[in-house]
């Protein structure tokens, strides 16, 4: 049996819950990437940290706006979905042309010498495959979430207007 439709009130509730999480999370995740990156010497990688923090600070701003009776916030729910998507993508864009062989312990070197050798590679190939299919992994998984989230404050849009109109 189908359940029945949520009432507009409820799905504001859920809204801005989720919201509150994702955009705090987008920030904080954001900001400490930013911090380790610059303190790396990363400055490419601490402005993608700090527009990524941005993205959830969008989010958030969206969320203030729905909590102040302001319908308008939906679309900058929605916006900061494919914001932050296209941030992660740019990541992924320079980790996969600006490779760098990880420094390795003298232990770890001969045991990433037999992976490679498994694979009958280099060690710098295989750690180059290795971050070729970890940035691919991280852009599809963003590709999806980032998507579903965007599909998510787009569906909700009309029961978050209807609530807020409500309340007036």
């Amino acid at each position: 049996m189908r359940q029945p439709p949520l009432l507009p009130e409820e799905t504001l509730v859920r809204v801005l819950r989720l919201a509150k999480f994702d955009g705090l999370g987008a920030v904080v995740l954001g900001t400490l990437f930013a911090l380790s990156a610059a303190g790396a010497g990363d400055g490419p990688f601490a402005v993608i940290g700090l527009l990524a923090a941005g993205a959830g600070a969008i989010e958030s701003h969206g969320a203030s706006l729905l909590r102040a009776g302001e319908a308008r916030g939906m679309r900058w729910l929605i916006a900061s979905q494919p914001f932050l998507l296209l941030v992660i993508w740019v990541y992924c864009g320079l980790r996969f042309t600006h490779f760098e062989m990880p420094p390795l312990p003298e232990g770890m070197r001969e045991l990433a010498a037999l992976s490679a050798q498994q694979w009958d590679l280099t060690v710098e190939g295989y750690f180059r495959m290795l971050n070729t299919i970890t940035v691919a992994v991280l852009a599809v998984v963003s590709l999806g979430y980032q998507g579903g989230m965007t599909l998510y404050y787009w569906r909700r849009r009309r029961p978050v207007a209807q609530a807020l109109a409500s309340e007036l």
